[in-house]
């Protein structure tokens, strides 16, 4: 067993062996979590008909990112009720509540009616179970890194917490990997109609394993130490967030450095997948298997870091990763176009395209009305750019791909004249330039293990421990859900009001920027501090 706490010994006399049960069992449930969570944004594609209204590909797609957003936007609660538990009642016990909440939410989802069935209760329940979803998720990040940080050397600390942040990989992962399974054995049509249900239900299986792996945990040393010495925080909430230093802390980490990371690990990792198979046109099984080879592939990277940020500190890698991911999204994105599909860039280079209207609208979620909006879903869709200028004045759309020009719009039409130009139809797997279209993902996964790596180690050194629990959750998910789960939908709603694929990196772009710069000036090194005081 762990060294005896109540006698005040630190948590720097826990053993190797203790250790890798620690880190396994903290990290065994927050991989289910992170997978429940990711599942969704995965498979959004494909259920977005069956929850919402009939209409608009593209307005189903975005109200079902907007329902993603939702979860993350949960999270600052979960982040102030389990915080608070966590600091009150211990780690292990706030971690079993969570990973309940999350596990039986997912399977809901999979269980769910359709719109078809149950009309607008469906889309309300689907935005119930997300907002459980984000509850516990809220509650699970600050938890699983405070009790891994807690047990281990200040020499270590880095090391050991960076295997905590390979766990959101390895959730995205997990999704990926169950859902390839299913679509091996269901046809795509009944995948389409009832398969993407499989995935949710399966979590049951992975909720029994960890929540019995978790039962056999020990609580934290030094929230042990801290109950026997009866040092523990009456009102975690209250000094969290009265405190001058500890608010100036939350504000730094909130940000700066949660508003960098958030943006760019989503960038660099969920965004990739939506881009190959939305935009690229990439077959979804072969996108799945591209994203999955790049995973493992950046899986080692992030323990890395965090060994690193052992020997030469956490905040300047943190940053660098930021940084550099910032500086370099729009060429290598760009240039992934050109490596993965290039008969597609090709056809945009020579031929543009060009609504001429006055009548578009500016709804993202409504049906498609007038003859401009229907056109833009179309264009969309075929993952084409566009530009959008003044019509005549009789409002007749007017439609030019290159010299080509089209009256109103007819979906037969466009067909026809997107054929005549030239349009790729389907893109061509075999002229993939794998070794160019690999290398600029690995850079994408390079940059996200820098900025997310030394994260865990960096915030638990920041805060006192009587309302650590509290004070890394708190910042953490608000920075996570207002500027990295609302990231795939800001992304995607600005392509398709500007009519360019690539504006959507502008936002990751501009606010990350921002956020570096702050964490720059504000943020402070934390790398050796005691976090049993």
């Amino acid at each position: 067993m762990i060294a005896d706490t109540l006698t005040g010994a630190r948590p720097t006399q826990t053993t190797r062996r203790e250790e890798i049960k620690v880190v396994v069992g903290a990290s065994v449930g927050t991989v289910l979590e992170w997978y429940d969570f990711f599942l969704y944004g995965s498979l959004a594609i494909f259920f977005s008909s069956h929850f919402f209204p009939a209409g608009s590909a593209t307005a189903g797609y975005l109200a079902s990112l907007a329902t993603f957003g939702v979860g993350f936007v949960i999270r600052p609660l979960g982040a102030v009720l389990f915080g608070r538990f966590g600091d009150k009642a211990g780690r292990k016990a706030t971690f079993l509540v969570t990973i309940i909440v999350m596990g039986t939410s997912t399977a809901g989802i999979g269980a769910l009616p359709s719109f078809q069935a149950i009309g607008w209760a469906s889309p309300v329940l689907l935005v119930s179970l997300r907002m459980l979803q984000g509850l516990a998720l809220g509650g699970e990040y600050g938890g699983a890194a405070t009790y891994i940080a807690e047990h281990s050397r200040a020499d270590r600390r880095g090391f050991t917490t960076g295997f905590l942040q390979t766990t959101a990989t390895l959730g995205f992962l997990l999704s990926l990997g169950v859902t390839l399974v299913c679509k091996a054995f269901v046809s795509t049509e009944d995948f389409a109609s009832w398969g993407w249900r499989l995935p949710f239900l399966s979590s049951l299986i992975l909720l029994a394993i960890s929540t019995y792996i978790r039962t056999k945990l020990s609580e934290s040393p030094v929230f042990a130490k801290m109950k026997a010495e009866h040092r523990l925080s009456a009102s975690p909430l209250k000094d969290s967030f009265l405190v001058w230093q500890n608010v100036r802390s939350m504000l730094v980490v909130l940000f700066g450095a949660q508003a960098a990371v958030g943006l760019i690990w989503y960038t660099c990792n969920f965004y990739t997948l939506y881009f190959l198979t939305t935009t690229l046109k990439v077959p979804t099984g072969q996108a799945y298997g591209f994203v999955v080879v790049m995973l493992v592939f950046s899986l080692p990277l992030y323990v890395m870091f965090g060994w690193l940020s052992d020997k030469i500190g956490r905040k300047w890698i943190i940053l660098t990763g930021c940084g550099l991911a910032v500086l370099t999204f729009l060429p290598i994105y760009t240039n992934l176009s050109k490596a993965v599909n290039p008969a597609l860039v090709a056809f945009q280079q020579t031929v543009p395209i060009r609504l001429a209207a006055n009548n578009c609208s500016s709804g993202l979620f409504s049906t498609p009305v007038s003859a401009c909006d229907r056109a833009r879903d179309y264009l969309t869709q075929a993952g084409l750019s566009y530009q959008v200028e003044a019509g005549a004045q009789d409002g007749t759309l007017v439609t030019h791909f290159g010299n080509l020009a089209i009256g109103g719009f007819e979906p037969t039409a466009y067909k026809k004249a997107l054929t005549v130009a030239g349009y790729p139809v389907s893109m061509d797997i075999k002229r993939v330039n794998r070794p160019l279209m690999f290398g600029l993902i690995a850079m994408l996964m390079i940059w996200g293990a820098m900025a997310y790596g030394p994260m865990s180690a960096y915030y638990v050194e920041l805060f006192p421990a009587k309302i650590r629990y509290t004070s890394i959750s708190v910042p953490y998910n608000i920075g996570a859900a207002v500027f990295g789960g609302l990231a795939p939908f800001m992304s995607t709603a600005i392509a398709v009001k500007t009519g360019n694929v690539y504006y959507g990196l502008w936002y990751a772009i501009i606010v990350g920027g921002i956020a570096v710069l702050i964490g720059a000036i504000f943020m402070r090194e934390t790398r050796g501090r005691d976090v049993a005081e």
